[in-house]
């Protein structure tokens, strides 16, 4: 076979035009990869429809600026209407004109679900609802609805994670723009930026005077709120607890805008303000701490206190009537409402025999702390260099250490502090208000059952209030209350059967609201309930075959000594005691057979003021 013959051309008889480029070498090969890949990002973008698309971006706000807080309101709702009055005072006392929208109802329910949209959280329908209901009502009354988007404002939380509550200003914009009123304004407090407008307005300027003011008024609004609830089932004349404590509120909020801000300047001797006016970093730093002292000790406040405490103890009680203990706990929305957002539950049980223990608004605010150091602890290694490298960098491992422990060691003064600051409070108003149970307890006891780094809602409190009140004996039964839905709730739920299934006694119900079914969710309660009062009966029972004493013998006794009858008589606690007649009647036998016993001199002056 012939070998093939292969002919050898000379490469300048191709020519120019037929011989292939070079390839691209450094920078020019890297721009035509940059070409063709943008060339073929946009033939992609084509075919797919998306060439014409803009990336979203959040809408801005009008700002609320300063000059309008003359003439601006500020509305705001959701809480106890203990909150809300001394809230709305400290806002008038600041300068600002504030109004408290009125209690959700189911109307304001059906509002925010026509106007909002679908599968959203129970908290979002009745606050927006119940908003679009004020302001569809002012609109009706006269007023244009150009000057009501003018003159007011909203004023309300914000947070992000894993649930719905992250999206809740976004609905409240929606539900607004679909009913007519898109340029509303909402102001927002952020968990962890403190007060602001999207566009970040200056027309609501936090101040020493205006934080510690909303301080004292949100944790007096706790005490009150507690106190109520304990003195109420026990009244003996019907309808007295309501009357004083609204009288009691109303001077307190008077007070509250009466009260004078403190100034150094004003209040220092001659030859120290000239010193303090040349030196100005001093003279800030003593007038915020001097701001500071008076409002968390200061004549006028104590005073306004004392004044409510004693108005207060006017009440007569009869604590000798047997009810059973019930804790609420949940979701924070529904857990602090007192309307129909839960069912109208604080009213019905009151009205089924039972005593509430509600939950202050100082306990999510001290989780959110806790919260904050149990992260800092799970990143204390994260973010500390890697192992093999810690011999090379030993300055990076101390300063990550250092750095660690400064932030521990400020969030644990910072819890302490604000637990301090509450129980300032409750001691002025008669110290007989439930003390903050510790996070680091309740962390402990929801630890085998749920983690506590799981974020969302209040995270381990639900299931570590639950333990902690049933194995330490604060309470015959504990009741849930938590949005329809509402997925942080529904994770405790699901470990709220291995807690069961530890506390073979306790007695614990899960209630979802939805704004609908409150015939279904009173039944349900009714029936836990009837458990619960069979519990405190036999409690009551034991406890007095154990003193050898009856109820009308205790009933006699306190009946000879008016200041058993007054609700700031502490009644020192028994333990594995639940009940408040079981509790006085251990301590009636105790005192009836040692007299010295609880006659302290704090005793002697409510015996003498009675």
């Amino acid at each position: 076979m012939p070998s093939a013959r292969v002919d050898f051309v000379p490469l300048g008889a191709l020519g120019p035009s037929t011989l292939p480029p070079p390839p691209p070498r450094g920078e020019d090969r890297e721009r035509m990869i940059a070409r063709r890949l943008a060339q073929e990002r946009e033939r992609l973008r084509r075919e797919a429809g998306l060439d014409s698309a803009r990336h979203f971006r959040k809408p801005e706000e009008r700002a609320f600026t300063g000059a309008e807080r003359d003439r601006v309101t500020i509305l705001f709702g959701g809480l106890t209407w203990k909150h809300e009055k001394l809230i709305q005072a400290a806002f008038q006392a600041n300068g600002y004109n504030c109004v408290v929208l009125p209690v959700p109802d189911v109307a304001a329910f059906q509002l925010g679900k026509e106007f909002g949209n679908n599968g959203q959280c129970n908290p979002t329908y009745f606050t927006v609802g119940n908003l679009v209901q004020f302001l569809q009502k002012m609109e009706a009354e006269g007023i244009p609805k150009r000057e009501i988007v003018d003159n007011y404002v909203f004023f309300t939380a914000g947070s992000c994670g894993p649930c719905r509550f992250g999206m809740y200003e976004a609905e409240y914009r929606y539900a607004l723009q679909n009913a007519g009123f898109g340029d509303f304004r909402v102001l927002l407090f952020q968990q962890n930026d403190g007060i602001k407008a999207a566009s970040g307005e200056p027309g609501l300027k936090f101040t020493v005077n205006f934080g510690m003011t909303m301080l004292n008024a949100l944790l007096a609004g706790d005490a009150l709120n507690d106190l109520i609830y304990q003195i109420r089932p026990f009244e003996v004349h019907k309808g007295e607890t309501d009357r004083v404590f609204q009288q009691a509120v109303d001077e307190l909020c008077q007070g509250l805008r009466r009260m004078k801000p403190f100034e150094l300047m004003e209040r220092a001797p001659a030859p120290v303000a000239r010193w303090l006016a040349r030196h100005g970093k001093v003279k800030d730093a003593g007038s915020v701490l001097c701001k500071v002292v008076d409002h968390l000790y200061g004549r006028q406040f104590l005073a306004a206190l004392r004044a409510c405490r004693d108005r207060l103890n006017q009440i007569e009680v009869d604590r000798t009537r047997v009810k059973p203990v019930v804790k609420i706990t949940g979701e924070f929305w529904a857990q602090i409402t007192e309307g129909d957002g839960n069912f109208g539950m604080f009213d019905f049980l009151e009205h089924e025999g039972a005593q509430v223990v509600v939950e202050p608004i100082a306990t999510w605010v001290a989780y959110m702390v806790h919260q904050v150091r149990l992260n800092a602890i799970a990143r204390r290694k994260l973010d500390a260099p890697f192992p093999q490298a810690t011999w090379r960098q030993p300055l990076q491992l101390a300063r990550n250490e250092l750095q660690f422990r400064q932030k521990w060691l400020a969030l644990v003064i910072g819890e302490a502090l604000w637990c301090r600051f509450y129980h300032r409070i409750t001691r002025r108003l008669g110290n007989i208000t439930h003390r903050l149970v510790p996070q680091k307890d309740l962390a402990r006891m929801a630890a085998p059952f749920y983690n506590n780094l799981a974020r969302g809602g209040e995270g381990h409190l639900e299931v570590g209030k639950n333990a902690y009140y049933t194995a330490h004996k604060l309470c015959h039964m504990v009741l849930g209350l938590k949005p329809f839905g509402c997925m942080p709730s529904s994770q405790s739920d699901g470990a709220q059967s291995a807690v069961v299934g530890r506390f073979p006694d306790m007695i614990y119900l899960p209630i979802e609201t939805s704004g609908e079914g409150a015939v279904n969710a009173h039944s349900r309660v009714q029936m836990a309930l009837g458990e619960a009062k069979m519990k405190a009966k036999a409690e009551i029972e034991q406890v007095l075959q154990r003193s050898g004493t009856t109820l009308a013998e205790v009933r006699a006794y306190a009946a000879e000594h008016p200041e058993l009858r007054r609700p700031f008589y502490r009644v020192p606690r028994a333990e594995g005691v639940a009940g408040t007649a079981a509790q006085f009647v251990v301590h009636v036998s105790r005192r009836r057979r040692r007299p010295h016993v609880g006659w302290t001199q704090r005793s002697k002056r409510a015996a003498a003021a009675a």
